[in-house]
């Protein structure tokens, strides 16, 4: 149970993150979140969607494993994974937040899902 939990708050995390980066990317929330210019904003509004659209994906693919109850747990422990390797990349090439927004309770709810 304290698995699922943390599955479905990294679930509404990217829920979170989806919405910053398709829909108010270039809005003063998107900004303030981002610590985005207007201009760079703009400029990267195309990518922010398809970065929104992958972070959808990976909403999907927790919720498919939360549904599925016990018989999820691969495809649980396949999406954290996910969520965990995308905080790594980010951590690194753009700024050590993102680790620890992204990957760090990522890595909870793994830990959660494999030891509890």
């Amino acid at each position: 149970m304290v698995a699922n939990i943390l599955i479905g708050l990294v679930a509404l995390l990217h829920v979170y993150f989806m919405y910053l980066e398709m829909v108010v990317w270039d809005k003063p929330l998107g900004l303030k979140t981002f610590r985005l210019t207007q201009e760079f904003a703009s400029a990267s509004k195309g990518l922010a969607l398809n970065q929104g659209l992958y972070n959808g994906f990976l909403v999907a693919g927790l919720v498919w494993g939360l549904w599925l109850g016990e018989a999820g747990f691969a495809i649980k422990a396949f999406f954290l994974g996910c969520v965990i390797v995308a905080g790594i990349v980010g951590g690194l090439s753009v700024n050590r937040r993102i680790f620890i927004v992204q990957g760090v309770p990522a890595i909870l709810a793994l830990a959660a899902l494999t030891l509890l």
